[in-house]
């Protein structure tokens, strides 16, 4: 997955940070914003759907 992002985002992100963990807890944070949580929907989430909920976020639209 972190070579997905990497790949989907490569001029976006600027770190990219593994915390291990134990008791099959997966959740994703950008910019200290939880996005995806494992505990919250009961299921593993997909690459793909990792990259889609990142992607607002790491390419917001401009104002205008």
């Amino acid at each position: 997955m972190t070579g997905e992002l990497l790949r989907a985002f490569e001029t976006e992100i600027q770190s990219l940070e593994l915390i291990p963990s134990s008791g099959g807890v997966f959740e994703v944070e950008v910019n200290g914003q939880l996005i995806y949580s494992k505990k919250a929907t009961g299921r593993h989430a997909g690459t793909s759907e990792v990259v889609e909920l990142v992607r607002p976020l790491a390419n917001p639209p401009s104002a205008g």
